[in-house]
């Protein structure tokens, strides 16, 4: 496992994540095996309470219940739950503020390594 910090500022954030293979087992809705992956409790217990978390997943509507379920039992609230999204790159594209603060982030983990070795470090001095 490879510990990635991330060192943010302390304004309030807009998470988005993918839902198989980082949050949840991938495609284990399909075997009737979805299970949190690790770190998920941890990486939830960092986020903000004024961040916005946006989780995506080429996973069918008829999902959406059970898996965002399974994100309420690790504490991870969600904002907005996007699904049937297409299952090819993910592309973020930001602004950096006037001075330098870098707004964007891309972070690509294993398949199914889960986020335990996501560590949040909040920087007053950014």
């Amino acid at each position: 496992m490879t510990v990635r910090q991330l060192r943010l500022s302390p304004l309030p954030k807009t998470w988005i994540v993918d839902l198989d293979g980082v949050l949840l087992r991938h495609n284990g809705h399909l075997r009737g095996e979805d299970e949190i992956l690790a770190g998920v409790a941890d990486f939830a217990a960092q986020i903000g309470p004024d961040d916005l978390v946006v989780v995506m997943t080429a996973r069918h509507e008829r999902e959406r219940e059970a898996s965002l379920a399974l994100l309420r039992d690790a504490g991870l609230h969600v904002d907005i739950a996007l699904f049937g999204v297409p299952v090819g790159e993910r592309v973020l594209i930001n602004d950096a503020k006037p001075s330098g603060l870098r707004t964007a982030y891309a972070v690509n983990l294993s398949r199914d390594e889960g986020l335990p070795g996501i560590r949040i470090e909040i920087d007053d001095s950014l």
